[in-house]
């Protein structure tokens, strides 16, 4: 936990050095004996501001973000949990009132049924959605973390609570779904017709990876 010292010699501003000089110091004893500038209260509000503008630059470029049991890990843990991490995922303990507010009037409100409890928020940025998962995954087996589980994620919007998440963990890869689109387009139209009538978040992975496909061949 980082813990924000602030000495009074040399991080005060000027108007804050002018205004306790100006104090004119009394015995506590005295009924009118004044109160100095709320400096802690201050600085919390600024600590807070910086995590929301931190949630939201996260939030940029985020396919997914979910919620992650907190309560019981120790700062070691989580510490050896960040290094197994990809670059592709980042991992912050945050205030549940924070993260809502930087989320709130956004496609991730969809989250809103995590804000309780203590919650770590994995933000990942990247489109390989099992891959990111994985490495937790492992992590919470491994260390025998039971119940520090999803608390639950979005993804493109929607809600996925702990027991749908294996949803989000089987996923098609990419390489996956270039294959499966090439090989329908290249077979007869009935098994297009079956690959369309897949769940609908395997036909939108085709489909975005399609796209895709046409514009990297159209760019080169």
């Amino acid at each position: 936990m980082e813990v924000a010292l602030l000495s009074f010699s040399s991080s005060l501003s000027p108007l804050c050095h002018k205004r306790i000089s100006t104090v004119t110091p009394k015995t506590s004893n005295s009924p009118n004996y004044p109160r100095l500038p709320v400096i802690r209260s201050a600085v919390s509000r600024n600590k807070k501001e910086e995590t929301v503008e931190a949630v939201k630059s996260h939030l940029e470029n985020c396919h997914l973000l979910a919620a992650i049991n907190y309560k019981g890990l120790t700062v070691k843990q989580f510490q050896d949990l960040r290094r197994t991490l990809p670059d592709t995922t980042k991992l912050i303990v945050a205030k549940n009132t924070l993260v809502f507010k930087a989320i709130e009037g956004t496609k991730w409100e969809a989250l809103k049924p995590c804000m309780k409890g203590m919650n770590a928020w994995l933000f990942v940025q990247t489109d390989e959605i099992p891959s990111a998962i994985k490495p937790y995954r492992s992590f919470q087996k491994e260390r025998k973390l039971e119940d520090n589980d999803f608390a639950g994620a979005v993804f493109e919007g929607k809600f996925y609570a702990p027991d749908n998440f294996k949803v989000l963990e089987t996923m098609p890869t990419r390489a996956e779904v270039y294959a499966k689109l090439l090989g329908a387009l290249q077979s007869p139209a009935i098994n297009l017709v079956s690959t369309l009538q897949a769940p609908a978040i395997e036909v939108i992975m085709v489909l975005k990876a399609y796209i895709k496909k046409l514009e990297d061949e159209s760019n080169a």
